[in-house]
C-alpha cells in the first residue's frame, strides 16, 4: 500500500472514531397535539371537594374551605386547585445541545463536561453516569392560549432559564455540598434503606415528603449535581436528574411553592422541595402518551419499569425531555 494513501485511510479513521465517540446532537420540538396527555392536568378542585377527574390521577392534598381571601383589603375567591403544566427538563450527553429546539447545538464555545459512564473495578452494578441538564419555562396553557382571562396561569413564552453547563457545582461534588451541607446525614444504610417506602409509595401513588431525602424507586436525592452513581438505564438516571435538577432550583430560591394553603394568593418560598407537587411525562424522544389505567404522567420517584420500557434507543433516543407539571392552589378572583 502506497505510503500517501496510508495515510489518508487513518486520518479518516481517527475522524469517523472521534466522530463515533463524540455524542450526536438531536432533537424535537413537542407538539402540542400529539406529545402532550392533557388529563395531567386534573384533578380539579375546588377547596376540599374534587369537581373534575380524569383516569383517577393523582392529587395532594388542597385547603379545605372553597372560600379564600387575599391582600391588604381581603379580597374574596374561590379556592382552586390543579397541575399545571409550566417548566419542561432536559437531560442531554452534549453540552448545550438543546434537544427541545430541534437538537440546536448552542455551543458557545465554553468548555463544559460531556456526558461519561462509568464501570466499577469491583463489578457491583453497571456503573455510575454524568449528564447535563436544562431548564425551560413552559406555559404552555397561556402561550397556546387554551384559557383565556384566567388569572392563575403563569404567562410567558418557552423561555430557556437554567444552563447546568455554566453551573460549576454540577460537576463537583464537594462544591454541590455548599447547597446541601445536609447531605452528610443521610449518607448511611438506615437512610438509605427508608427510601424503599418512598418508592413503594412513589409507583403506588404519591411519594412521602417526610423522606425528603429520597428520590422514590431513583434512589438517594444527593448530591444536587450530574453525578449518578448507579446507571441502570437512561429513563431511569434522567428522571433522577430531573428530580436533582428542580431540588437545586429550590434551594437557590429560583423555584418556589405554589401549592397549598400557603399557594393560594400566590408563590413562596420554598428551599426544600416538595416532592409531591409534581409530576413528569416524557416528551422526548418518545413521549409517553399512553395512559396506563388511564394515567400518563408520573409523580417523582415513580419506578420507571412500566412507563420507562423501550423509551431509549441508540444515537436519537439517548437524550430525554420531561414536561413538568406542578401542583396550582389558586385563590380565584383575587
Amino acid at each position: 500500500m502506497k505510503p500517501w494513501l496510508l495515510g489518508v485511510l487513518m486520518t479518516g479513521w481517527a475522524v469517523f472514531a472521534n466522530a463515533a465517540d463524540s455524542p450526536t446532537c438531536t432533537g424535537k420540538f413537542p407538539n402540542p397535539l400529539t406529545d402532550i396527555c392533557w388529563s395531567c392536568l386534573f384533578p380539579i378542585s375546588l377547596g376540599g371537594v374534587t369537581l373534575a377527574d380524569l383516569g383517577e390521577q393523582e392529587d395532594i392534598d388542597n385547603p379545605g374551605s372553597p372560600i379564600c381571601s387575599c391582600g391588604v383589603n381581603p379580597s374574596i375567591g374561590l379556592s382552586l386547585g390543579f397541575w399545571e403544566p409550566a417548566r419542561h427538563v432536559e437531560v442531554v450527553r452534549k453540552p448545550f445541545c438543546l434537544v427541545s429546539l430541534g437538537g440546536l447545538d448552542l455551543d458557545p464555545g465554553l468548555a463544559a463536561p460531556e456526558s461519561a459512564r462509568f464501570t466499577r473495578a469491583e463489578g457491583d452494578g453497571d456503573g455510575g453516569a454524568f449528564y447535563q441538564a436544562h431548564v425551560y419555562a413552559n406555559p404552555i396553557l397561556a402561550w397556546l392560549e387554551v384559557v383565556t382571562d384566567f388569572p392563575c396561569l403563569e404567562r410567558g413564552s418557552f423561555d430557556l432559564l437554567y444552563l447546568t453547563e455554566v453551573d460549576p457545582l454540577w460537576n463537583d461534588d464537594e462544591l454541590a455540598l455548599i447547597l446541601n451541607p445536609e447531605a452528610v446525614l443521610f449518607a448511611n444504610p438506615v437512610a438509605v434503606a427508608a427510601c424503599a417506602a418512598d418508592c413503594v409509595a412513589a409507583t403506588a401513588g404519591i411519594g412521602l415528603r417526610q423522606l425528603f431525602w429520597c428520590a422514590g424507586c431513583q434512589g438517594g436525592l444527593y448530591p444536587l449535581n450530574g453525578h449518578v452513581a448507579y446507571h441502570t438505564g437512561g429513563v431511569r438516571t434522567a428522571a433522577l436528574i430531573t428530580q436533582r435538577l428542580i431540588a437545586k432550583l429550590h434551594r437557590e430560591l429560583l423555584a418556589w411553592g405554589w401549592h397549598g394553603q400557603s399557594g393560594l394568593c400566590g408563590p413562596y418560598f420554598l428551599p426544600v422541595m416538595d416532592k409531591t407537587a409534581y409530576k413528569t411525562q416524557l416528551v422526548y424522544p418518545i413521549p409517553n402518551t399512553a395512559k396506563d389505567g388511564g394515567r400518563c404522567c408520573q409523580p417523582f420517584g415513580r419506578s420507571t419499569l412500566l412507563w420507562g420500557a423501550a423509551k431509549e434507543f441508540p444515537v436519537r433516543g439517548e437524550d430525554f425531555a420531561f414536561l413538568l407539571f406542578r401542583k396550582r392552589n389558586c385563590c380565584v378572583g383575587y
